[in-house]
């Protein structure tokens, strides 16, 4: 499920016994633990109704958490964080995590347990054993997600937006959801009181912050200066750059030059329309194409559908788009 779908769920029906947080987009989980936290406490002190758990919790103090009673409030909410964290000593507490969710997803219990994780083995027992309680909590890397997301956040703030402008922000801002949130507040504020933000709003006021973090990896990419675009990449993950971060921001980098390659206009300065056109003249439409079938790839492969590593795979898909 996503966002919306639990924020749903909690309304309608309540919070269920287990959760799985699942993903690297960080502003993405802690709303959906903020949502979780507000349906388990109902209003009471966290200081008597929330445990944190990190990866290096025995399943001892697991158990004894999640079995403690409940005080001031309904339940209790038990929040584990990365319990895949430590390799050699995180089976026995995984399998803690298993059980209790076997037994205890659609019984009653006096807690509700969360687990967070970035990269779940999805493979794994403990993961398979959250079921359809797992949450989707990485960026979108879709244009029509991302714009999808805009169109939430925007009704979330109480913002009105013409049309067309959740599409706008998403082809500008990229699959950058911290900023998304923030430019949709600035927007409001520059719309005035009761004003819809239009298109004009847009680029006005929001710049092309989608290339800027990865400027030099998309020109090296585009001009075909392999070597240059792997040590930007390394740059940019030994920095902490989440990986399906910057596969959005290629995703998005790439339809724009497809849509140069096919004599539709960008939104853009004139030196960045300048060198779109210069890289879409080197690769055509035809392998644009194709390139972005290997960005999908490369999501799907992000998402758990591959062997490899997420950094691996995103090397890969540069080393080709590069070459």
């Amino acid at each position: 499920m996503n966002l919306a779908e639990l924020t749903r769920e909690l309304a309608e029906r309540g919070p269920r016994r287990a959760y799985l947080l699942a993903g690297v987009e960080a502003l993405l989980r802690d709303d959906a633990l903020a949502a979780l936290r507000g349906a388990v406490l109902a209003g009471s002190d966290p200081a008597f109704g929330l445990d944190r758990l990190d990866g290096g919790a025995t399943p001892g103090e697991l158990v004894d958490a999640l079995n403690t009673l409940a005080v001031l409030a309904p339940r209790r909410m038990v929040v584990l964080q990365e319990p895949e964290a430590r390799r050699g000593s995180a089976r026995v507490l995984l399998d803690a995590v298993a059980d209790w969710v076997d037994v205890k997803r659609t019984g009653e219990g006096a807690s509700v347990l969360v687990v967070i994780a970035s990269q779940p083995d999805k493979r794994a027992r403990w993961v398979k054993a959250f079921g359809d309680a797992v949450v989707a909590c990485d960026a979108p890397t879709a244009a029509r997600e991302i714009a999808a997301f805009v169109r939430g956040e925007a009704e979330r703030q109480e913002v009105s937006l013409e049309r067309g402008v959740a599409e706008a922000l998403a082809e500008r801002i990229g699959p950058q959801l911290q900023l998304l949130r923030s430019e949709i507040g600035k927007l409001a504020l520059l719309a005035g009181p009761g004003q819809a933000v239009s298109r004009a709003h847009v680029g006005a006021g929001t710049a092309l912050a989608a290339e800027e973090p990865i400027w030099d990896l998309t020109d090296a990419i585009g001009e075909g200066r392999t070597g240059e675009a792997l040590r930007v990449l390394a740059r940019l993950l030994g920095a902490g750059a989440p990986p399906p971060v910057l596969l959005g921001a290629l995703v998005s980098h790439f339809r724009r030059l497809l849509r140069v390659a096919s004599g539709a206009e960008v939104a853009a300065p004139p030196f960045v329309r300048k060198k779109l056109a210069s890289q879409a003249k080197r690769y055509g439409a035809t392998r644009l194409r194709a390139s972005l079938g290997a960005l999908h790839e490369t999501d799907l492969a992000l998402k758990g559908a591959g062997a490899l590593r997420p950094e691996l795979a995103l090397e890969r898909v540069v080393l080709a788009l590069a070459s």
